[in-house]
């Protein structure tokens, strides 16, 4: 049975190692910083405003996040650099075809594909999921992937 005192303990019963540290999902992390308001962690829906840092956020929580002064609530950390609404800047997103999300009655019976992504570039095609590099440009607000960028080589606005 163990412990009658006929047993020789080894040394990896007695000593413990260090724990390993849970890696995170990267699926699940491109998810979160893709489909979800780094303010609020609902489901990002239109208008949607970006911050310098390339966060996403949807406006009304941006604007709620400024209204609200008082002392009891602490800052949020996601967006303690947000002063002014001036901050952000308003993008103009090019919808994906293929995407049929909000077109459906979700009643949690059906699965919902993560990788498949609601905007795309407009130059490239290309879906904005997170595998790929996307850009804003601070004048006018529109969104492309880099590597559309890098095939127009301009600063300028391709509307």
């Amino acid at each position: 049975m163990g412990c009658d005192g006929g047993t020789i303990p080894k040394r990896h019963e007695l000593v413990k190692g260090p724990r390993k540290v849970e890696k995170v999902d990267k699926v699940a992390e491109l998810v979160a910083r893709w489909f979800y308001c780094a303010l609020s962690q609902e489901k990002l829906r239109r208008p949607i405003v970006a911050c310098e840092l390339g966060r996403l956020y949807n406006k009304d929580a941006v604007i709620e996040f400024l209204l609200d002064k008082s002392p009891d609530k602490t800052p949020m950390e996601s967006a303690s650099h947000i002063k002014s609404i001036k901050s952000v800047t308003e993008l103009k997103l090019v919808d994906n075809p293929a995407w049929s999300g909000d077109k459906e009655s979700i009643k949690g019976d059906k699965y919902d594909d993560l990788q498949a992504a609601r905007f795309i570039c407009p130059v490239v095609g290309l879906e904005m999921n997170g595998r790929h590099r996307f850009c804003f440009l601070r004048s006018c607000g529109c969104v492309f992937s880099e590597r559309a960028l890098k095939e127009i080589k301009s600063e300028v606005c391709h509307k």
